[in-house]
């Protein structure tokens, strides 16, 4: 048997793969990261996101706890309201039609605020950043699921590089598995890695793989989400190509999860075909639910007012993806442009006109036609109920096909404002099968031993749809579970069962 040149190596370098190795340099094991990217792309999604992790929690103490370095005056500003464990289990099967797996799910839920807890006790800083937009306006910011690492994606990944770091764990740069190493009893014992000077075998006690799912692999995409997801922003990095999920399966791993879908956003038309650091997420329009959507043939084809946008963007993407060339085009007035998140749309040129037919000759589309749906959509709105931002209002529409169930305010506030949209896909939700400490295992149920998996490369836990910030926060909890046991049997402990 080859002498191990680490107890644990983790494959990846994003969220999940570096809370994994913090936990297994935690338990004292010796540990390495690779990482397929170069230096100047590291990162995974991690770097594309918000950097919002949503986390169950019962109290103001519960969140103030997480951002020490708060001001009087910020938490005099802020407003807690409480999202315990039971909010977060049902809103995790409400979106993804329950069929999320139970025990994975309760499991992220308990387990979500001991691992932010223990993210900051690591040096992670959050943030509130509604805190200081809401004191200039005289008004309370309200807290109700999640927070954010401060800088977002970009932030909470350079933040997570310079702990890994602190914490002496090296990082192999340009370092791409290519196989998973077995002896005779196909325990896993090591990976075949691909380095610029060629390919060699690094051994192991364990194998952690943290390196995403296959969204930016146009063949795997088409193999198992089907045709329609051939052409389709990528909104993360390029390096997700899916060689850690093939790795598992060939091995015996036990597929698990929707792999016919991902979470997929309205993102602007002209996105690049993968994720900036430029722009970062700064892409996504998920503001339409105060507006209308319609595609190139100006036809309506979503509720835009279903649910809050946590809720909703990360399947919406692919009901534009359905339309036309993967086309649509999102329409506001004047008294729905103030709600708009500005931050995000700011990133975009839109068309502007004094009339429907004007917006719609600017957006390429027929006037008459655009012009009809916009008069069917007002003569529907329900004029007796008030619009409300902030909750679910039951302004709606009356006769439509499909009616907007919330949020529906007639467009009959010129200068109108349009916006070209396509979809950009985020994650796969296809995955492998963990238990309950992070061990893979086959299609019998059995453990394989020494594999261990975290975050996107993770089955079971997402269908359809997600709670936003919902990723960040399983990647961390799986990262988590999946570097201390490594570390444990590495190290011939017994194993963590949280």
């Amino acid at each position: 048997m080859a002498q191990n040149d680490y107890d644990v190596i983790v494959v990846g370098a994003g969220n999940a793969a570096l809370t994994a190795a913090w936990a297994a340099k935690q338990e004292g094991a010796n540990v390495v990261v690779l990482e397929k990217a170069p230096v100047a792309l590291r990162g995974g999604n991690t770097r594309f996101t918000t950097g919002a992790v949503r986390f169950a929690y019962n109290s103001f103490e519960d969140v103030a706890a997480l951002m020490p370095d708060l001001s009087p005056a910020e938490a005099e500003a802020l407003e807690v309201i409480p999202y315990t464990k039971d909010d977060f289990y049902n809103d995790l099967m409400r979106v993804t039609e329950g069929l999320a797996d139970p025990e994975l799910s309760e499991l992220l839920v308990t387990q979500s605020y001991p691992t932010v807890r223990w993210m900051t006790d690591m040096g992670m800083q959050w943030e509130f950043g509604q805190i200081r937009r809401a004191m200039e306006h005289g008004r309370r910011a309200r807290i109700n699921s999640m927070i954010r690492s401060k800088g977002a994606g970009l932030g909470m990944s350079e933040c997570q590089f310079e702990i890994t770091e602190r914490l002496g764990i090296p990082v192999h740069y340009e370092a791409k598995g290519m196989k998973l190493v077995t002896d005779d009893s196909l325990n896993v014992t090591g990976i075949k890695v691909r380095y610029p000077d060629g390919v060699r075998d690094l051994h192991a006690a364990s194998i952690v793989l943290a390196c995403g799912g296959f969204e930016a692999n146009k063949e795997l995409r088409v193999r198992y989400m089907g045709p329609k997801w051939d052409e389709v922003v990528v909104r993360g990095t390029k390096y997700n190509t899916g060689e850690g999920l093939m790795m598992a399966i060939e091995l015996g791993a036990q597929p698990i999860g929707q792999w016919s879908f991902g979470h997929t956003t309205p993102v602007d038309a002209n996105s690049p075909k993968f994720g900036s650091l430029e722009l970062t997420d700064h892409t996504r329009r998920a503001s339409y639910m105060y507006g209308i959507m319609v595609n190139e043939n100006c036809e309506r084809f979503a509720d835009e007012g279903e649910d809050f946008m946590p809720y909703t963007y990360a399947k919406y993407g692919s009901l534009v993806q359905d339309q036309p060339h993967r086309l649509a085009f999102q329409i506001f007035d004047q008294k729905g442009i103030p709600h708009i998140e500005t931050l995000y749309y700011a990133t975009g040129v839109p068309v502007e006109a004094d009339t429907i037919e004007e917006l719609a000759e600017g957006l390429g589309l027929d006037p008459a036609k655009l012009s009809k749906v916009v008069e069917e959509y007002n003569a529907s709105c329900d004029d007796s109920t008030e619009f409300r931002v902030g909750v679910k209002d039951g302004k709606r529409t009356y006769g439509l096909q499909p009616d907007k169930t919330n949020w529906a305010q007639k467009l009959d506030t010129p200068p109108y404002v349009g916006y070209p949209v396509t979809a950009g896909l985020t994650f796969t939700y296809g995955g492998v099968k963990i238990n309950r400490r992070g061990e893979v295992v086959d299609t019998e149920d059995n453990v394989i031993p020494g594999l261990y998996a975290a975050g996107e490369l993770t089955g079971g836990f997402f269908y359809f749809n997600y709670p936003g910030a919902s990723g960040l926060m399983r990647g961390a909890v799986t990262g988590r579970i999946a570097g201390t046991n490594a570390a444990r049997r590495a190290l011939g402990r017994e194993p963590w069962t949280p």
